[in-house]
């Protein structure tokens, strides 16, 4: 069984060959059970999720991805997510290879959101907002400019030290890139709008979405937490990334009861649009929506791109 730490992990998960892998994988036809959900409560500690999330195909791979979730680790200044991904021959049970899940699962987020965009964002989209500071929040410029002209990054956290901080080291990999204080204001000037954090009220308000506009949802994946108020969905096209965010997703799950999205209204699936069964955006003035919960087949996508660079 070979151990690839988080460098190697890393290595042949470049979004230039990540994002179209995962365009043919949802094309593809796969394996991907509902994720099993628990809740880790201990004494004298704060809660924590467990997420356990298999997927095989005829590719004969097989993947388990383990994630713990602790948004509580911010205030120890640690990160909030730990992942652990197994691959194992899909034949035979046999073990391959034990991976980094943090790294796993930070860049198939980013290269799935980049995917959504590359059919829902306009293809002059060029002002990125980007909702948090964490990893992923961090590989979201490198995802979305491997698929549309980004050439303006703005950055926005709860923390406004966190916002200084990423926008300083974005500019030192030579991105033209600023914080923002006022996030009604960088809203309202952003052609994509991406979230990337573990909130659990509305940070994003439809009225400042702007017309011709991108909101990408990527950050919450429980009915707890929310980024984007019920606003955000009248009026625009919503597409999800898998069946399961509309059981998943808070934002979601509000919209519905307050009306402003009903659940036939849902445009279609990531897997729908790159087996070209659904229209992708159809004008520059529409707003699009994107809300992704995450899959098991984008783990196991990035997990066989891995094991295959290591052959």
């Amino acid at each position: 069984m070979k151990h690839f730490d988080e460098a190697a992990t890393r290595a042949p998960l470049g979004f230039d060959k990540l994002v179209p892998a995962l365009r043919a994988a949802f094309a593809a036809e796969a394996q991907v059970p509902p994720r099993h959900v628990h809740s880790i409560e201990t004494a004298g500690a704060d809660k924590g999720t467990v997420l356990i999330m298999p997927a095989w195909s005829d590719a004969g791979f097989l993947g388990i991805k383990t994630i713990n979730i602790f948004p509580g680790n911010s205030a120890r200044g640690l990160p909030g997510l730990h992942a652990t991904y197994v691959l194992y021959d899909a034949r035979t049970g046999v073990p391959l290879a034990m991976m980094d899940g943090n790294e796993i699962t930070a860049r198939r987020t980013a290269a799935a959101s980049a995917l959504g965009a590359s059919f829902l964002a306009r293809k002059d989209a060029r002002r990125l907002l980007v909702l948090g500071t964490g990893r992923i929040a961090r590989m979201l410029p490198a995802a979305h400019a491997s698929v549309r002209p980004i050439d303006e990054v703005t950055v926005w956290n709860h923390r406004p030290e966190g916002a200084e901080a990423l926008a300083a080291q974005l500019r030192a990999e030579g991105w033209n890139a600023r914080a923002a204080v006022d996030l009604e204001a960088a809203v309202r000037s952003a052609d994509i709008v991406s979230c990337a954090t573990l909130a659990t009220a509305p940070l994003v308000r439809g009225e400042w979405l702007a017309p011709g506009s991108h909101l990408d949802l990527i950050g919450s994946f429980t009915p707890a937490m929310r980024e984007a108020d019920v606003q955000c969905f009248a009026g625009a096209r919503t597409f999800i990334d898998t069946n399961e965010a509309l059981q998943k997703s808070g934002d979601l799950l509000d919209a519905i009861a307050a009306g402003t999205l009903r659940a036939p209204e849902v445009q279609g699936t990531l897997a729908e649009l790159c087996r070209g069964q659904r229209p992708a955006r159809m004008g520059s003035e529409e707003r699009t929506v994107f809300k992704a919960v995450g899959s098991a087949l984008e783990d196991l996508t990035a997990a066989t791109l891995v094991w295959q660079h290591a052959a």
